[in-house]
């Protein structure tokens, strides 16, 4: 009888698990398409929006061109269908590239700091800072950067640097984290195995330590490249609005990305202003969900290199 029992007991328990597995399953896929909708409807949206600027040449014609890549603000007025982000795209990249260099010598030192050589209160008090840094709003950091320029060369400085300065801002605590968790992934025999050779350990972690987590730390990097090259508030506070090509990130301002796609939206309601050419819609409308569409393919493309990074140059372990 007691036999008969249990295992009427232990079927019942069997039951109530593959239900309980059952329902989390369901409520797993169900979290999942939640997530995926919004990302597949914004994906196809900017895709269908943002190939029509693609699909009307400088006649206002119906022709696939990539002159839009070509071309700057430079002399568009109003409705024209000329124009384009070639200046955007240039701004984008100098000033991301400036960010990345005052950015990973900061990130990458201080992620060596803590784990090999931090100790006590102020190893405490960095990693507190580098948690505040990690949450405060872009707008703050771009807020900074024009203060300070303004202390030093003075009110109404806008250029290039002081949008990378405010960059570097938002990109420094992302690349300390980062490189911090790939160092302390490294194991730690391999360090003693180099300081039993009798090699220091500056030279330890530059040998070894770095060239264990370099897969990682260059990930990270470029992760945190595609996290603020997006940015809006700061840049237009710290660069402001350009029309024209400008390569020099000391003078004068400078248009990215994402201040271009703001800019042209914008405008309002300008629709092509000239009766002969068969242009159809805003082309304002046109021009800032075709930068949106080159914007999300750059960030595309840098976590797709940040993946192949962390694929093919990760130390290949094994039994």
């Amino acid at each position: 009888m007691a036999t008969t029992d249990t295992a009427a007991a232990l079927g019942t328990l069997s039951t109530r698990r593959r239900f309980s597995n059952g329902g989390m399953t369901v409520l797993v896929y169900l979290a999942f398409l939640i997530a995926v909708i919004p990302l597949v409807w914004l994906t196809v949206t900017v895709i269908t929006r943002g190939i029509d600027r693609f699909m009307v040449d400088a006649n206002g014609e119906a022709n696939f061109n990539l002159d839009f890549l070509q071309q700057s603000m430079r002399g568009v007025f109003g409705g024209m269908p000329e124009g384009g982000i070639l200046h955007a795209i240039w701004g984008t990249l100098l000033i991301t590239i400036a960010a990345t260099v005052i950015s990973v010598p900061i990130g990458l030192l201080t992620s060596i700091y803590l784990v090999e050589y931090g100790k006590g209160w102020l190893k405490k008090a960095v990693t507190f800072f580098v948690d505040v840094m990690t949450g405060i709003p872009s707008i703050v950091a771009g807020l900074f950067a024009y203060a300070v320029f303004a202390l030093i060369i003075g009110p109404g400085t806008k250029t290039g640097m002081v949008g990378a300065v405010a960059l570097s801002v938002l990109m420094i605590p992302v690349v300390v984290r980062s490189s911090e968790e790939m160092l302390r992934l490294v194991p730690n025999e391999l360090r003693e195995a180099s300081y039993a050779l009798g090699v220091p350990k500056w030279l330890t972690i530059l040998k070894v330590v770095l060239r264990t987590a370099i897969a990682g730390i260059t990930t990270g990097v470029t992760l945190a490249i595609a996290r603020v090259i997006g940015e809006t508030a700061p840049l237009l506070i710290a660069v402001g609005v350009a029309d024209s090509m400008n390569f020099n990130l000391f003078d004068g301002r400078m248009m990215s990305l994402p201040v271009y796609i703001v800019s042209e939206w914008r405008k309002g309601v300008q629709p092509c202003n000239d009766p002969g050419i068969p242009c159809v819609g805003e082309i304002t409308e046109y021009r800032a969900w075709a930068a949106a569409l080159v914007l999300i393919l750059i960030v595309m493309a840098l976590n797709l290199i940040a993946r192949l990074i962390s694929r093919y140059f990760s130390p290949k372990t094994g039994r």
